[in-house]
């Protein structure tokens, strides 16, 4: 499990970014049956008020739908049953301690092995908006 820095989403491979849809209906119903994600790679989602993670999947869910993917209302309806009453951050405040430089290096290399393991084939954009951020390229 990991959920993908925020600046990634955009660019994201396919498999990953449905994934990441998956992960999430997977971390909401650990949540709601044990009240922990309980995986050292999410565990942080408790550090934070439910709005970041509600947030982070409403623009997983918004990426996916600007890319013509299906997403499950069942899956959304599990998410914000976490905090009916939440409210949408904006993406630069989603979990902004934890979305690093740092983090995001961490996010980039986990990509570059998969893409380099043969994967997914194209690995320019996400290597072109890593340099950007990174190296000001």
């Amino acid at each position: 499990m990991r959920l993908w820095h925020t600046k990634l989403i955009p660019v994201l491979p396919r498999e990953h970014l449905v994934a990441q849809w998956r992960e999430l209906s997977s971390i909401a119903g650990k949540i709601q049956l044990n009240g922990t994600p309980n995986h050292v790679l999410v565990n942080f989602v408790m550090d934070y008020d439910f709005d970041h993670f509600i947030s982070y999947a409403y623009y997983i869910r918004q990426e996916m739908t600007a890319r013509k993917y299906r997403t499950m209302n069942s899956v959304w309806d599990k998410i914000v049953s976490l905090k009916p009453d939440w409210t949408l951050l904006s993406l630069e405040e989603v979990y902004k301690y934890k979305m690093s430089d740092f983090y995001l290096t961490v996010c980039y290399y986990n990509l570059l092995e998969k893409h380099e393991c043969g994967m997914f084939d194209n690995f320019d954009d996400i290597e072109k908006l890593y340099r950007r951020i990174i190296y000001n390229e």
